[in-house]
């Protein structure tokens, strides 16, 4: 899940820039907002592309090192892992700000998932095999479970070391 984990974050430090959306409005409320931008999109999805990459790269390593076998990523999973995850991230802030939530707005379950749905949704249309293979039901119960961990505590870090305006 590693390169479906990186994009967003990726997002957060390399993004600014033009939004997505254009400052467009829908029933008086912004598309999306100035938080999803064109150039946090682009990064976040070549981060997560570039890591998948890199962990292909050392699986044999790890192997002959420790015997732990790494699934390795073909190439449409390489890329639906972190562009479903900037989609459902953005998916996301679609329905804040349909439900009148501001940027930033909690939204609980929504954000510690939204990524995840995403990127699980288009690598099993993508890599429909790959997936089914690799996505076993315990695997699936197992990321469902310990994302929204992982989601929590990263924001917290990234609030306190003052990269996030709110730490959720």
């Amino acid at each position: 899940m590693l390169p479906a984990y990186v994009p967003n974050n990726a997002a957060v430090l390399l993004g600014g820039g033009r939004p997505i959306d254009a400052g467009r409005t829908l029933e008086d409320a912004r598309v999306l907002g100035d938080g999803k931008t064109w150039r946090g999109a682009a990064a976040g999805t070549l981060a997560g592309i570039t890591l998948a990459l890199a962990l292909n790269g050392i699986a044999p390593a790890v192997v002959t090192a420790t015997g732990l076998v790494l699934p390795t990523f073909p190439p449409a999973a390489i890329v639906a892992l972190p562009l479903g995850a900037i989609l459902g991230d953005t998916l996301a802030s679609f329905l804040k700000r349909r439900t009148g939530r501001s940027r930033g707005a909690a939204f609980p379950g929504l954000d510690q998932l939204d990524f995840l749905l995403g990127a699980l949704a288009l690598t099993a249309l993508a890599a429909t095999a790959w997936f089914t293979a690799t996505f076993t039901p315990g695997v699936l119960a197992v990321v469902l479970v310990l994302t929204p961990l992982f989601h929590v505590t990263a924001n917290v870090v990234a609030y306190r070391a003052g990269l996030k305006s709110e730490p959720w």
